[in-house]
């Protein structure tokens, strides 16, 4: 029974503590270092345009929230860069992974 009981504590802490996030870019300078998972194109576009024009370093986030995706960017974007990346942000763009049924 304590197996049982540890088992369940372990996949708690998994689905709580563990940062899981559909797309992670980092970037340095304004050039992408790191990126992980689906990058709309047209929104990758659109970011780099902006790295391009005002470099700047920090991380990018996109999670996936019953409402929708949420957009998180990390402290070290300027507030004026945040604003223009969340203006171009496709909240449409991140598709859910489960099937979803149309109401009528």
């Amino acid at each position: 029974m304590l197996y049982v009981i540890l088992i369940a504590a372990i996949v708690v802490f998994w689905l709580v503590a563990i940062d899981r996030p559909l797309l992670k870019v980092v970037f340095c300078d304004g050039k992408v270092t790191q990126e992980k998972g689906h990058f709309p194109p047209s929104f990758k576009h659109n970011v780099l345009d902006i790295a391009d024009r005002t470099p700047f370093s920090g991380e990018l986030k996109v999670y996936q929230q019953r409402t929708g995706t949420k957009l998180v960017l990390s402290k070290q974007i300027p507030k004026k860069i945040q604003q223009r990346i969340r203006n171009v942000f496709p909240h449409q763009g991140f598709s859910a992974k489960g099937k979803h049924k149309n109401s009528l």
